[in-house]
């Protein structure tokens, strides 16, 4: 079994990533995933420590962009308002957060099942991810 510099295993390294991508937020995920691209030297846990900053990055952006739906409608009914018109969004603002709640669920299942298969070095290839890293990450 590998060890970094730290003095862990490679595997447990990289589980810490996926896991601070859960539990601890961007700053411990990309304060770790910083450490890996300077300090160490292993190509596999360099990739995954990209790989795990990259997918934070999708869902964030994904769950930005849905969120944009109710957003302008809000900005629609505080227009028809202004003009004495009744318009209601609530069906709608439901419906962003529950698709919203389901995407925050995949991203936990998702980084939960990386992280338990990081402990043995394994992953999940999700091409379109795998191709970005292996085309920007020596």
């Amino acid at each position: 079994m590998q060890k970094t510099k730290l003095g862990i295993s490679v595997g447990t390294l990289c589980a810490a990533i996926y896991f601070t991508g859960i539990f601890g937020g961007y700053f411990t995920a990309v304060f770790l995933a910083g450490y890996v691209l300077l300090v160490e030297n292993n190509e596999w846990l360099r990739k995954n420590a990209v790989k795990a900053i990259v997918l934070m990055i999708i869902f964030s952006i994904v769950t930005a962009i849905i969120n944009l739906i109710p957003d302008a409608i809000s900005c629609v009914e505080h227009i028809m308002s202004a003009m004495g018109l009744v318009f209601s969004e609530n069906c709608l603002s439901n419906l962003i957060a529950a698709i919203t709640s389901v995407i925050d669920i995949c991203q936990k299942l998702l980084f939960i099942i990386l992280g338990t298969k990081a402990l043995n070095q394994g992953t999940i290839h999700i091409p379109s991810v795998d191709r970005f890293i292996n085309k920007y990450v020596n």
